[in-house]
């Protein structure tokens, strides 16, 4: 997992092939006027959705504590401000029924090592290693995640 703001985003397009890209479009873009639904940014190997919706409690989003197989998400706070939940995959032991192939989804039950916050400007990227409970908040969170195919 990583934990920075937009201004150093430089810094990690070494970390995949795709990665520069990705942080091209996000530094080439109006964010704030971002519709929400999701798009392709470039095919299946970049994929993009924004959404805008008033924060879960910390038992809703828990209730989705979730990581991918086949993705990476980059995950930016475009406004608001929201928590995020975070464990290891591989101290996770209370797996939520089976994977789910199609959207490259998999749930547990377990609860969060830590939090942490982002705010306008900031962003995380979660590995598959990276199980994550997001959208967490009182305020309106407007946010843009890209799914980055490994």
């Amino acid at each position: 997992m990583v934990i920075d703001s937009l201004a150093n985003a430089q810094k990690y397009a070494a970390l995949h092939p795709l990665f520069a890209k990705a942080f091209e479009y996000i530094r080439t873009t109006d964010l704030a006027s971002l519709e929400t639904g999701k798009f392709e940014i470039d095919g299946d190997n970049l994929k993009g959705s924004v959404s805008y919706k008033t924060g879960m409690t910390t038992e809703e989003s828990i209730a989705k504590f979730e990581c991918h197989n086949k993705h990476i998400d980059i995950q930016v706070c475009i406004s608001g401000h929201e928590t995020i939940g975070w464990k290891p995959r591989e101290t996770c032991t209370q797996q939520r029924g089976e994977y789910n192939e199609e959207k490259d989804v998999v749930f547990y039950n377990d609860t969060p090592d830590m939090y942490f916050a982002l705010g306008a400007g900031q962003f995380g990227i979660f590995y598959p290693e990276d199980v994550h409970a997001p959208m967490i908040g009182n305020d309106n969170i407007k946010k843009l995640v890209i799914k980055v195919k490994i």
